[in-house]
């Protein structure tokens, strides 16, 4: 069955509604052969288990472990197919492409459509693996949701982005318009810290690695990551020092709790933190897209800006693996956001910071590249792809 169409950015807000199949297609063999061109993992995992791996550093991980190492992987994620004459969301397009491309490659590869919240879920993952996949020696937590039903409960809860305390004011870029502009959030209500721990902490990370011990599918050496942010001071207020902060102080708080668990097996957890990028969880956060534009700007001009897939390529091959060791910081976390955060990189970032307005914006930061790379997100402004042409937007998911 074929759906035929021409298929247009249609940008609403902070994010695009629709994706286009054969972009995200060209989008995943980008970053499929930027791990090709790189040297092999060694030593990597041989059984992986991506919770949120259909876009931004899930995905990135899961292209860079099935290249890198040809580790099986086995993705969970919820995503949207095509109905009703709508394309499918922009997730399902990237997983459809990188099943497709590993299987053509002999590359074992299977995905989970649902809510990774929820039991059912877990039971179901968890069959798959008895089923058709050695033990699990890897597992990586990168799941980004607005809402979560607590499995326990079922009371349902969201997370907020605000800061905690007090109003916060600062310069911010409005993607919408084009214009830079002060903005102010004001601060978080009652049970807002509480809700978003709920949906965005450690709390669901426990209850998989639990729920894999409980099945005895944990791996001697077992390895486990989830993803997080910490970022310049400007934005501290409405993140590290806000809401979602507090959901990743107990994402580190799992972190340690998992790490005893996996001790018992000879592995260890950990929380990297991971430098900003444009995907579609970081452009929701006011002031994150100017400063990006900003970032790449002065990344690009020293040589070192790095995308999802080559931070991803980096972890892995730099500190988890190829016998290297992780480089922790105070934390006990590891840091591949270590080239963002050089004081030359933070001091040519603020230098220019106070000065941007809406009439210097393009000459400043390189605003043209977020707009691209946020495009690319969903599939647009791939080099090679005919946009003006008829595309078939009902790609099948195995599995879903």
């Amino acid at each position: 069955m074929s759906l035929m169409q021409v298929v247009k950015p249609k940008i609403r807000g902070f994010i695009c509604v629709t994706a286009h199949p054969e972009g995200c297609a060209a989008h995943v063999r980008e970053q499929i052969d930027y791990i090709k061109s790189q040297k092999p993992i060694k030593n990597g995992p041989k059984s992986v288990l991506i919770l949120g791996a259909s876009t931004g550093y899930g995905l990135a991980s899961r292209i860079a472990l099935a290249y890198g190492c040809k580790a099986a992987t086995l993705g969970v994620f919820f995503e949207k197919p095509s109905e009703n004459g709508r394309p499918a969301s922009t997730g399902w397009y990237n997983s459809a492409a990188f099943e497709a491309q590993a299987r053509k490659d002999g590359i074992w590869a299977k995905s989970i459509n649902g809510d990774a919240f929820s039991n059912e879920i877990k039971e179901k993952t968890i069959a798959l693996i008895k089923k058709e996949m050695p033990k699990i020696d890897l597992v990586i937590y990168s799941l980004a949701s607005p809402r979560r039903v607590d499995p326990k409960t079922g009371i349902a809860h969201r997370s907020v982005l605000k800061p905690i305390g007090a109003p916060f004011s600062s310069k911010t870029l409005d993607t919408d318009r084009n214009v830079v502009e002060e903005v102010t959030i004001e601060p978080a209500l009652p049970g807002d810290v509480e809700n978003t721990v709920k949906v965005m902490g450690g709390e669901d990370w426990e209850l998989w690695m639990d729920a894999l011990e409980d099945a005895g599918l944990i791996a001697e050496g077992c390895n486990s990551v989830a993803y997080s942010y910490i970022g310049p001071e400007v934005t501290w207020p409405v993140y590290k020092n806000g809401t979602i902060g507090k959901a990743k102080e107990d994402l580190e708080r799992a972190a340690q709790a998992i790490d005893a668990l996996l001790k018992i097996h000879r592995g260890r957890a950990f929380v990297s933190v991971n430098k900003a990028v444009v995907t579609q969880a970081s452009s929701a956060i006011p002031v994150v897209p100017l400063y990006i534009a900003l970032l790449f700007k002065t990344m690009k001009a020293k040589g070192i800006e790095e995308g999802c897939v080559e931070q991803m390529y980096r972890l892995f091959s730099t500190q988890m693996y190829n016998d290297n060791f992780i480089e922790y910081d105070e934390a006990s976390r590891a840091r591949v956001d270590d080239w963002e955060m050089r004081p030359d990189v933070q001091k040519e970032v603020f230098d220019i910071w106070p000065d941007v307005n809406t009439e210097n914006l393009n000459e400043l930061t390189d605003y043209a590249g977020y707009q691209s790379e946020f495009l690319k997100l969903f599939g647009f402004g791939m080099p090679g792809i005919d946009y003006d042409k008829e595309v078939d937007i009902e790609v099948p998911l195995d599995g879903n």
